[in-house]
């Protein structure tokens, strides 16, 4: 298959590179980013044009507008327009409007996995869309994941990522709020960690993603909290989240504090470039009140 990939930083590099492997004719183009093994376009709407195919990974929302409204033009009629970035539903159904009224097909399909993941091939894509479009690019999304659920219509996708996130900001906040208040009570880090993980306190973020050091799976905690996940990036899903909850009208007041709990740590204290299970150490610092 011919495609074109916009945006080959730290996730779309290995993204593209699996596809390269798997075989696929790969055109890229970045502001900054030149990663060997993919042939480089010049413009944006360079790498899109003849491509049946065009995968985008960008930093936000106004971006993707931005980037869209190059690329659009110059697709040809009937391919697909894959937006893999994480960014606020009414962008993602903005361009996917835009784009199927030029006769194109139109997904986002943000991912869950990290640099890892997109390095090993192993991502899930949540997926909103037509189904004509999910099903031509879902052979795509089997090389660069283990795993893509078609959540709906346009947006679908987007609304899931934030949901999903929203849930994994506040239970980590809980997760590291419980290891600070045991460590005051005395108990064993590893003795909380066996009667948590088995019982119904269980959580991804403690089962899978333990943010004590030497407790559990090996983690981030692990390595000196270097980021698998940053800080900064659960912060821009959780205020995605709080922006889709006010557009909405939706009531999420623990969403609501996890963002601002999570601002504090990113711009007032020393999260920025730390994982955002480095909650932890800040909670053992802090004392009530």
């Amino acid at each position: 298959m011919k495609i074109g990939f916009i945006g080959l930083g730290n996730m779309g590099a290995p993204m593209a590179a699996n596809l390269v492997a798997a075989g696929h004719e790969v055109t890229g183009f970045d502001l900054v980013a030149r990663p060997e093994g993919i042939t480089m376009a010049e413009s944006a709407p360079a790498a899109a044009k003849g491509a049946e195919v065009v995968i985008t990974m960008l930093p936000n929302g106004q971006i993707l507008r931005s980037v869209a409204a190059e690329v659009i033009p110059a697709m040809d009629a009937g391919a697909v327009l894959c937006d893999c970035s994480t960014v606020d539903v009414d962008s993602a159904r903005a361009v996917a409007e835009t784009a199927e009224k030029a006769g194109l097909g139109a997904l986002d399909a943000p991912v869950s996995g990290g640099v890892g993941g997109a390095a090993a091939g192993s991502l899930t894509f949540m997926v909103g869309g037509g189904d004509a479009a999910f099903a031509t690019v879902k052979p795509l999304f089997d090389i660069m994941g283990q795993k893509a659920v078609h959540c709906g219509g346009p947006g679908a996708g987007q609304a899931a990522k934030i949901c999903n996130n929203m849930i994994l900001g506040v239970t980590m906040i809980a997760t590291c709020e419980a290891f600070a208040l045991a460590d005051k009570l005395g108990l064993d880090r590893a003795r909380m960690f066996d009667v948590v993980s088995t019982s119904s306190g269980y959580s991804w973020t403690m089962n899978a993603y333990c943010p004590a050091p030497g407790v559990g799976p090996k983690s981030p905690a692990d390595n000196d909290y270097k980021p698998g996940f940053a800080a900064e990036l659960m912060l821009k899903d959780l205020r995605l989240s709080q922006q889709a909850a006010e557009a909405s009208d939706a009531d999420t007041p623990m969403g609501q504090l996890a963002a601002t709990l999570y601002a504090r740590f990113v711009e007032e204290e020393d999260g920025k470039g730390r994982d955002f299970s480095a909650m932890l150490p800040r909670f053992e610092k802090r004392h009530r009140g």
